[in-house]
């Protein structure tokens, strides 16, 4: 499987490219549209501000590229700010910044005694779970992030199924992992998580 980790100037790169290499695919860290268009998964990390991150992300048509592939079918990981750009806007010290909008949503700061939530922690995920198959409600995952998405706003209707929704806790609830057919998202890094991390990136390369 040939696998993208989309390089627009934030994230850890080096550790993602690793990881996902360890789990036996092929991996190559590019800007480049057409390359990242065409990969069978594409990985968006992210670490540092929103707005950084989106403004680097439209720099290299990275809003572009995740549309496209989410059209077509074709999958996307976003991982820690790569997940929270997904959403529909971000609130940091009072600036709001547009996000991709591929979920409504807002990303604002979290509510805790200590910030930043560093380290590890265990999540809630449900159980038609695909990317956390095969791991305990006991398995902790590494987090480093002082702003999240405390409400998730997409709700079961008519005819629609909403996404599976992974959640966490530092403070306040937060979400820690969306799927949404072609589309996963942490916000945990799993390159950084270990045994577990290379069990969830195992499971969602079985979803190429």
């Amino acid at each position: 499987m040939n696998v993208v980790v989309l390089d627009y100037g934030s994230g850890n790169l080096r550790s993602a490219e690793r990881a996902l290499a360890r789990t036996g695919a092929a991996v190559t860290v590019t800007s480049d549209f057409d390359a990242a268009l065409g990969a069978d998964g594409l990985v968006v990390p992210g670490v540092g501000a929103f707005s950084a991150c989106m403004a680097g992300l439209r720099a290299v048509r990275g809003d572009q590229i995740i549309g496209r592939r989410l059209a077509g079918g074709r999958p996307v990981l976003g991982i820690c700010v790569g997940m929270q750009i997904l959403f529909a806007e971000g609130v940091e010290h009072g600036r709001r910044t547009e996000g991709c909008g591929e979920w409504p949503g807002v990303v604002e700061g979290l509510e805790a005694p200590v910030l930043p939530h560093m380290g590890w922690n265990t999540v809630q995920a449900p159980e038609e779970s695909v990317l956390f198959a095969g791991l305990d409600a006991a398995t902790r995952f590494y987090f480093v992030h002082s702003y999240g998405v405390r409400k998730f706003e997409l709700e079961a209707g008519p005819g629609f199924r909403p996404p599976l929704v992974t959640w966490g806790e530092h403070g306040v609830p937060f979400v820690a992992a969306v799927e949404n057919g072609p589309l996963s998202a942490t916000q945990f890094h799993p390159e950084k998580s270990g045994d577990a991390g290379a069990a969830l990136l195992k499971n969602w390369l079985g979803t190429l």
